[in-house]
């Protein structure tokens, strides 16, 4: 199989299971402009992504030779099978492949579905290979896409299993405190609420240096879990 043929292959199954139906259930979810569909549901797309990832004449340089060209189409499923498929070939992961991941930003990634499949389906694998460490994702936290600063905290969630000291993981996400972007505060939301499961004290620490500085939906999703009491010390102080 040839690059360009990985990509037809995907293009006639989005096509073949177009379901005007779901594209209308699922819109929803997404700004209009940031999610051009077929409608094809998650199982379809794991199905067809694991029969993909056993096949021989498959392999992760043939699918990275392919995926600028299905990443930067508007089609959302295209960007979701392809990323899929990385996921399984993760035997295969490399730098070099991470290098080719890291660029798809700049082409595509243009919802947080997307970015969440990548930031909790592949790069924690290469963070667990110790083909990457935490700190090759600086550069992602001033990136242009707002995307790719939101993969930096959801992508850390699950370093939080294997860190003993939450400091240092909240330093190195310090400047998406004050990030312009909603779905950057979600992200970040999102990473410091299941911190906060694991070490209440130390999040709670660092929340409350930003309580009256960061945006509220950060702390609306970081203290999701937390009593309306334990909720009242993160309250932003009336001027």
């Amino acid at each position: 199989m040839t690059g360009q043929q990985f990509i037809k292959e995907i293009r006639s199954f989005c096509n073949e299971n177009a379901n005007e139906a779901n594209v209308i259930k699922y819109s929803r979810y997404f700004k209009k402009d940031k999610y051009n569909t077929y409608g094809l549901t998650a199982s379809q797309m794991e199905s067809k992504s694991r029969d993909l990832q056993k096949r021989s004449d498959i392999s992760l340089s043939l699918v990275l030779e392919a995926a600028p060209a299905l990443i930067q189409n508007t089609k959302h499923e295209e960007a979701q099978l392809t990323m899929l498929v990385v996921r399984g070939l993760q035997k295969q992961y490399s730098l070099e492949a991470f290098k080719c991941i890291e660029n798809w930003f700049s082409i595509g990634i243009i919802n947080w579905a997307q970015a969440d499949l990548l930031a909790t389906g592949i790069i924690p694998l290469f963070l667990n290979k110790k083909i990457i460490e935490i700190n090759d994702l600086k550069s992602w936290l001033e990136a242009p896409n707002k995307f790719q600063r939101r993969s930096v905290p959801v992508a850390l969630i699950k370093s939080l299993k294997t860190h003993d000291n939450f400091t240092g993981l909240f330093t190195f996400i310090r400047c998406l405190m004050t990030d312009p972007e909603r779905e950057v505060h979600q992200g970040t939301g999102w990473f410091l609420r299941e911190a906060w499961k694991r070490k209440p004290e130390e999040t709670e620490a660092f929340l409350l240096k930003w309580k009256d500085i960061s945006p509220r939906l950060i702390f609306q999703y970081a203290t999701e879990k937390m009593t309306p009491e334990e909720k009242n010390k993160f309250r932003r102080q009336r001027v």
